[in-house]
């Protein structure tokens, strides 16, 4: 199978509000592609910003966050918040400050629905039929050094692929694999995009094959409930946000 990820450098998007028509009307799409977009851009699109000088970003996670920790980080004397949005574990609610200019962007208010809007567009553009849209962030994993990107909208495309009841080498039937298809392409997509002044914000997948294309894909084929994932005890010592629940 020969696949290609395809770079698309843009314009800088700037906040507190862009308009992103432009650039999504220079893109040329075909069927079978699945376009990457990082979240910063669609924040910025939606409008999604706060100027730094003039509201806390605590304030800021406390609203969007579902759980969020406060704490101060012992190598480099920061002050982080541990946080989850949306079902997604990430820092700081997933408020962004790097390539901003002076504001705090949040994700998409519901990042599900600006993927399927985007490839509305695009399948209406282009004529096409299977097209996956994905929204992506970069996050830590942890016990590891450095970030990797990872999925936090999705349309299109589905991102799971379930094992159970296949059979192993040796007829071992599976009882719980599922492999996740999507967010090992959002890494590599992410890791072009770049974290610094690429000013490269849509990655584009052409040829792969070894993925579903679905109208009724979403990123809740890829959440899990809190109380049956396997890092629940870890989960669960992060506070429910008071001001979202």
């Amino acid at each position: 199978m020969k696949f290609d990820f395809i770079p698309i450098k843009t314009r800088i998007v700037s906040p507190p509000k862009d308009n992103i028509d432009d650039i999504f009307e220079s893109i040329d799409l075909k069927d079978g592609d699945i376009i990457f977009i990082t979240s910063k851009i669609l924040g910025i699109a939606e409008g999604r910003c706060f100027a730094t000088d003039k509201f806390v970003k605590e304030d800021l996670i406390a609203k969007e966050a579902d759980r969020y920790l406060k704490y101060t980080n012992k190598m480099g004397g920061f002050q982080i918040n541990l946080s989850v949005n949306q079902g997604i574990l990430i820092p700081a609610a997933g408020i962004d400050e790097s390539n901003t200019n002076g504001y705090y962007v949040l994700w998409p208010k519901d990042p599900d629905k600006t993927c399927r809007e985007i490839r509305n567009f695009f399948i209406k553009k282009f004529g096409i039929k299977n097209l996956g849209v994905v929204m992506t962030d970069s996050h830590s994993t942890p016990l590891r050094w450095g970030v990797t990107g990872f999925s936090i909208g999705i349309a299109g495309v589905n991102p799971l692929e379930d094992m159970r009841e296949t059979e192993d080498l040796f007829g071992r039937k599976m009882h719980i694999t599922q492999i996740n298809k999507i967010d090992p392409l959002a890494s590599m997509a992410v890791a072009l995009m770049g974290e610094c002044s690429e000013s490269t914000p849509i990655v584009i997948l052409r040829g792969y094959t070894n993925i579903q294309f679905s109208d009724s894909a979403s990123m809740e084929h890829l959440k899990i409930k809190e109380d049956l994932d396997l890092y629940y005890p870890l989960i669960k010592a992060i506070p429910p946000s008071e001001i979202n629940n």
